[in-house]
């Protein structure tokens, strides 16, 4: 198979390397050893030495983890330019007219390049400087035996580990992938020419923003999905509704997909499919795999250390983010619980202090936590969708509001997408809040504080919003429980 794109430089690490031991050095100790160089193992080191320890990063990629270099901010940043490229020719108000203009992918790519190597600087080279209680040491990191890993030539010993390598985006081996050429979710960031058309393999969140992204810029994208569903773990209210309005932006979105094959046909990488009983071929100057992500596990000799992965190779872990064996701890990506960047960071710090024995144990509570799609309009949620809250044995009541009920919307001229909280019957407590509107990635943080703290609908309808705002959308969605929002005048109780 070819996997096509460029392969990210090795870091100008400059006098952290001085921390390298050559060949020949007697083995180093630390209280706690991190396998990794992003978000958890940064996160997870800084608690350590807040708690007066001396920790020891391994990293043998670009410091900084996969949301610096290749996932968060590299892609909100191109979905912003995007964005701008596009909305500006279809904006909704009179009196305004754009041209359309021109996109320069090599130097919005340039410009992503140097945003993330500032970043880099600023927010992980600077602190490997800064702090002399985290020792680097750049190189591939294996273990030897539950006390030992060996990076490159030096060995580590420590009294604690922490598994924090992230994962990867995973490649599915459909029939025929040796004879395509194909882009992942990383290497697609780094294209310096905008395709004409693409097919995307899969329809979660990294599918959905690319191909928005690309079709903004103005590449012909076709999605094809697995499940009946984009975005199958989000409301069906708010799968269709986004699957409304990609294709309302010339998006292809197919469900329901069987891959069978893969070829090149006429220069076009080419996806032969079953689609409701019936074969079809979908043709793109390029193909990009969006199948999820495969932890990095393979090269680490878990099993020296004697920990466990589960069937896809994650690794493990209890409520604590403990191993199977009790030394070592594993935080982020590489643990599978929740892809998200804010959840391994918060499980790096709960890793570090419940290995260094701080107190009564920690955990991190997944289930207050939000998360967001960066589409426009976004998705964002936080709490149980309706079906989970069932199977959990609530009672639940349920209400929808479309966003031409929210004067802001209104405003801005564009009512796009719907808001859905969940409660319990018989109390009222929120149970999840699911919205798809402009910025729900930012209103979200509201919702998350009423499930957080498990407030009830008549909590929601009695705070006093700012107006007009999108954030309403929370008060008035509450206010549906109880009365019909379309009879309100303007900031009606």
């Amino acid at each position: 198979m070819k996997e096509m794109g460029n392969e990210h430089k090795k870091q100008d690490t400059g006098h952290i390397d001085a921390c390298e031991l050559p060949k020949g050095f007697a083995p180093k100790r630390f209280e706690i050893v991190i396998l990794g160089g992003g978000s958890a193992a940064f996160a997870a080191a800084l608690k350590a030495t807040e708690n007066g320890v001396d920790v020891a990063i391994c990293e043998e990629d670009v410091i900084g983890g996969t949301c610096l270099n290749r996932g968060c901010i590299p892609s909100k940043s191109l979905l912003k330019a995007s964005e701008v490229f596009y909305y500006s020719a279809h904006q909704p108000f009179h009196g305004i007219e754009i041209p359309k203009g021109k996109v320069d992918l090599a130097g919005l790519i340039e410009q992503k390049d140097e945003l993330v190597h500032s970043l880099r600087q600023e927010k992980y080279l600077n602190i490997l400087a800064g702090n002399k209680k985290i020792h680097y040491f750049r190189g591939k990191a294996s273990f030897i035996s539950e006390n030992e890993v060996k990076v490159e030539d030096q060995i580590l010993i420590g009294e604690r580990f922490i598994v924090a390598t992230g994962a990867t985006p995973q490649i599915i081996p459909f029939k025929g992938m040796e004879k395509v050429d194909f882009l992942n979710s990383t290497t697609a960031l780094d294209l310096k020419e905008l395709p004409s058309s693409m097919v995307i393999i899969g329809g979660r969140f990294v599918a959905v923003e690319m191909a928005q992204m690309f079709a903004h810029f103005g590449t012909k994208v076709t999605i094809l999905q697995r499940s009946k569903r984009i975005i199958p773990e989000e409301e069906e209210e708010i799968s269709e509704g986004l699957k409304e309005h990609l294709e309302e932006e010339g998006i292809k979105v197919i469900t329901g997909v069987k891959i069978v094959e893969l070829y090149k046909k006429g220069g076009k990488q080419t996806v032969r499919a079953e689609v409701d009983g019936s074969l079809s071929e979908f043709e793109g100057e390029r193909l990009l795999m969006a199948t999820g992500n495969a932890p990095n596990t393979k090269a680490l000799n878990l099993e020296a250390a004697g920990v466990k992965v589960d069937e896809n190779g994650f690794i493990v872990t209890d409520e604590h983010m403990r191993t199977s064996n009790p030394k070592i701890f594993a935080a982020g990506d590489v643990a599978g619980k929740m892809p998200l960047v804010t959840v391994a960071a918060a499980e790096g710090s709960v890793a570090a202090q419940n290995a260094l024995n701080t107190g009564s144990l920690k955990i991190v509570d997944y289930s207050v936590i939000p998360r967001a799609i960066f589409t426009q309009p976004n998705v964002a949620s936080v709490g149980l969708i309706e079906r989970d809250a069932v199977a959990k044995g609530f009672s639940v009541v349920s209400r929808t509001l479309d966003l031409r009920h929210v004067p802001k919307a209104r405003a801005i001229w564009d009512t796009r997408g719907l808001i859905k909280i969940v409660a319990e019957e018989a109390t009222g407590r929120i149970l999840g809040v699911h919205i798809l509107a402009p910025e729900a990635a930012e209103v979200i943080h509201n919702a998350g504080l009423l499930v957080k703290n498990k407030m009830t609908l008549k909590n929601a309808v009695e705070k006093i919003d700012v107006y007009p705002t999108l954030s309403e959308m929370v008060k008035l969605c509450a206010q549906s429980f109880y009365k019909d929002v379309k009879q309100l005048s303007c900031c009606a109780e």
